[in-house]
């Protein structure tokens, strides 16, 4: 029928432990109750379960750190997580899919279903706003392009670094960048106007105290529910510099504790920001040389010229 569709290949979820509990996750934490492995965790020696930081409020008394070492839950200093907490900050779980309460009935189906969105993210302190639409599937491989994170634990090296993975496909891309960006400028001209809508999520906005701003976890649907209404045509947006970010309003904020001018701050998009931005991603894009496809240096001018205006 004209439309892409896809599966998951994927036989389970992989997931960081600390900070999944019961509020944060609860489906993900059903999952690992039975068939579960436990990479790097805590064991509470007690009754031989595991526990990592965020599961609960009560840390093993009798229990082995992610280094199989007696472990002390009192001297735990979370300015040196790695070297104090139970479990490694970047501590994992690995849990069959249909151990989920809420799985899809169509997950093993093997039909596939229709992408209305593809959606990109990546961690920024300060940059990207919680979300954005793009303006049209040319600019949204322009965005899935330029992707970036900052590192985490889970990155070798140092912390807060600004490292760009193109669409997640860097360790997974077998050919030259440049050609791959190409195949999906490509598939965008195959779909016509039946190509999924492309946005892009970052859920670690920071305050000045590098206290993340958005909950994130499950409330992070309260993002998706605009996504959908948008590809539903029954959300508006506001046209920026980089792209179509919500009005504060459509995001529905019912039993969080954050206030709509809080909200507003997690959706601007600074001018400063973006110019440096900007020129990291000109940086970025130099290692591509000839492979570059022309559409996307357009798209870095189009988005420095938005941005001049501002």
């Amino acid at each position: 029928d004209g439309r892409l569709y896809a599966i998951n290949p994927e036989n389970g979820f992989f997931g960081v432990a600390p900070g999944t509990n019961v509020k944060s996750n609860f489906n993900a934490l059903e999952s690992t109750k039975k068939n579960t492995i436990f990479t790097n965790v805590c064991l509470n020696l007690d009754n031989n379960t595991v526990w990592w930081e965020g599961l609960d409020k009560n840390p093993p008394k009798n229990a082995l750190n992610w280094k199989g070492e007696p472990w002390d839950y009192t001297k735990y200093d979370k300015n040196n997580k790695v070297a104090t907490s139970g479990a490694h900050p970047n501590s994992r779980f690995t849990a069959p899919a249909k151990n989920c309460p809420c799985i899809s009935d169509e997950f093993d189906k093997g039909q596939g279903v229709p992408i209305s969105a593809i959606i990109f993210g990546g961690r920024r302190a300060k940059c990207a706003p919680l979300v954005y639409q793009s303006k049209d599937w040319v600019n949204g491989v322009f965005v899935g392009s330029t992707m970036a994170s900052e590192t985490t634990a889970a990155a070798a090296g140092a912390v807060g670094v600004v490292r760009r993975d193109p669409m997640a496909m860097l360790p997974f891309c077998g050919y030259n960048m440049g050609d791959y960006f190409a195949h999906w400028l490509e598939m965008g001209e195959k779909l016509g106007d039946k190509a999924p809508k492309i946005f892009n999520v970052n859920w670690f906005r920071t305050d000045d105290e590098g206290n993340f701003i958005w909950p994130g976890f499950g409330d992070n649907c309260r993002v998706l529910n605009w996504i959908i209404d948008r590809c539903e045509g029954k959300a508006d947006a506001t046209e920026t510099a980089i792209g179509y970010v919500p009005k504060p309003e459509d995001i529905d904020l019912t039993d969080l504790d954050m206030d709509i001018e809080t909200l507003k701050s997690i959706l601007k998009v600074d001018k400063d920001v973006w110019e440096k931005e900007a020129a990291e991603i000109e940086e970025h894009y130099k290692k591509f040389g000839d492979k570059l496809p022309d559409a996307l240096r357009q798209q870095l001018e189009t988005l420095k010229e938005n941005l001049a205006k501002l």
